[in-house]
């Protein structure tokens, strides 16, 4: 249960001590006094985001911690224990959120910092506040399923269920992003198949287009090469002057050594003269005019080129790009084997479930009828004679199992029941809201429930009922109502008064004159009058009788 609330620099509030007692507690102030200020800071405190304009103004952060009392071995002991933020055996917590004037927020339990997210996972496990608008929450048939897990001791068992759901959507999405792969795998295979088809019909060889373009070049030419060779011919077949002329000096007789190198000269000059136009004759003989040729090479590098610029690569790069595609469609398997696993994983978890999600929806129903029967109890005695609570199941396949929750009500026994939010007015959505809300937090676990008049609407005999209920549940369950009606005040356990002292929000617990003067002020407004007192001490003597 909430032992004691801290806050510095929020809001309106300086610095505020409050500690809480067991039972029922009444929180009650006039109108802007600052109720909601404690709401608030609890609400921060238990992981809601956090606002710049939370902070008090002038100041640099605020600051709230809440000490609460655990249940001995219950769910929230263990685990924070298991998470190291707890002693062993101990059952004393406290949370701890401080905000700066620029929003950035920390949390802490017991002065060990945790992150936001986990601050509001075991938040859950603490305080259960319940708005003005709990109603229109109850609308939501989210909700509506969770308050009957909850009633059904079903809420484990529905972890489960979403869990195993989330598991089998993941891989119905992991194999369908699989088939996608293996899809635009085969896809490329075909296109490989195809561009491979296309270079093995092209059948370039290394090295091939450098030969063609030099053989293209000697054919486009050759006319005008055959023309130079023919004059080059001639020109070296004139050389009988320069032979004569190595005869003349060969008969020379004469050793010196000028002369000697000279005629060695020529007569190598002449010897190379003849190598050359050997040579060239041999090449003449390879040099032919053939424009059928020069046709057939032109078109062989067009067709090359244009292999090169469809696949956007150098020419030069056309074959070895070609054995890089051949390489990567040989590495490229068809193997199907994750796949076929998947698919076993797949229908192996929808089985499971599918069975635990059946397990889960019969349960549901056999609880359901306790559940509007208890709900029921507590209908007609807020003063609501006719009124009933059923459920219906929607046949829905979801995260939460089988089927969908929907609330249904009768407020008059001539009409059929229908949903919650078109059957019943405002006033009657209230009470409803509340029956729904006592018999859900009578059958949690959780150790304090905070309710924002969650008797508005409400006076007289009913608002005497609705306090002794919210007694009776308070035997179990800590429970903080702020509320305007005396009837439900006098019925608490303590009585808490909110008042404002300039632009400060003070919250005091009240002896027994002051509650009686509380409840006066409840009752008559600004003219307290004795005969007021005299009543607010009655309705405390019967509220509590000796």
């Amino acid at each position: 249960m909430l032992k004691q609330l801290t806050i510095r620099n929020y809001v309106l509030v300086d610095a505020l001590d409050v500690s809480f007692n067991a039972g029922l507690t009444g929180i009650t102030g006039e109108s802007g006094a600052g109720k909601s200020i404690l709401l608030g800071a609890l609400s921060l405190l238990l992981g809601e985001r956090a606002k710049t304009d939370c902070v008090r103004p002038g100041a640099d952060k605020a600051d709230i911690s809440a000490e609460f009392e655990l249940l001995p071995s219950g769910f929230l002991q263990t685990k924070l224990a298991a998470d190291e933020l707890l002693e062993d055996g101990d059952t004393h917590c406290l949370v701890r959120r401080v905000i700066s004037a620029e929003g950035r927020s920390r949390s802490f339990i017991n002065s060990i910092p945790v992150t936001l997210q986990y601050l509001k996972d075991i938040s859950e496990h603490l305080v259960d506040i319940q708005g003005q608008n709990e109603h229109q929450r109850l609308l939501d048939r989210n909700v509506q399923r969770s308050l009957l897990d909850d009633y059904g001791k079903l809420t484990s068992q529905s972890k489960k269920v979403s869990q195993l759901y989330k598991t089998w959507q993941s891989t119905v999405q992991e194999i369908a992003k699989l088939q996608e792969i293996i899809t635009a795998h085969e896809d490329r295979k075909t296109l490989l198949k195809y561009q491979l088809e296309e270079f093995e019909n092209l059948s370039i060889g290394e090295n091939e287009l450098a030969q063609l373009e030099l053989e293209q070049k000697r054919l486009a030419q050759a006319q005008s090469i055959l023309e130079i060779l023919s004059r080059a011919n001639g020109n070296l077949e004139e050389l009988d002057d320069l032979r004569q002329t190595a005869r003349m000096l060969s008969e020379l007789d004469d050793s010196h050594q000028d002369l000697t190198v000279a005629k060695d000269t020529l007569i190598s000059a002449l010897a190379l003269l003849d190598d050359a136009a050997r040579d060239l004759r041999r090449y003449q003989d390879q040099v032919v005019v053939d424009p059928s040729a020069l046709e057939e090479i032109d078109e062989r590098i067009s067709a090359i080129l244009e292999v090169a610029r469809k696949h956007k690569i150098q020419p030069e790069r056309v074959s070895s790009f070609a054995q890089e595609l051949q390489q990567e469609f040989d590495n490229m398997a068809s193997d199907t084997t994750l796949l076929d696993q998947l698919t076993t994983k797949e229908s192996a978890l929808e089985a499971e479930f599918l069975t635990s999600a059946k397990k889960l929806s019969t349960a549901r129903r056999k609880q359901s009828g306790g559940f509007c029967k208890d709900v029921n109890k507590y209908i007609q005695a807020l003063g609501i004679k006719d009124g009933a609570l059923s459920i219906v199941f929607h046949d829905q396949q979801n995260e939460h199992g089988l089927e969908q929750v929907e609330f249904h009500v009768t407020t008059n026994a001539n009409f059929a029941a229908g949903p919650l939010g078109r059957i019943a007015s405002g006033g009657e959505q209230t009470r409803i809201s509340l029956a729904i809300q006592i018999v859900a937090a009578a059958n949690s676990a959780l150790p304090c429930l905070v309710l924002d008049e969650a008797d508005v609407g409400v006076g007289g005999t009913t608002a005497d009922t609705v306090g002794r209920i919210l007694r009776d549940l308070a035997d179990h369950t800590q429970v903080l109502c702020v509320t305007h009606a005396p009837q439900v005040a006098a019925l608490g356990h303590n009585h808490m008064r909110v008042s404002k002292h300039k632009d400060q929000t003070v919250i005091e617990p009240l002896s027994q004159d002051n509650r009686i003067e509380e409840l006066a002020r409840m009752l008559a407004g600004a003219d307290v009058t004795e005969k007021t007192r005299a009543y607010a001490t009655t309705l405390l003597q019967e509220a509590h009788p000796k």
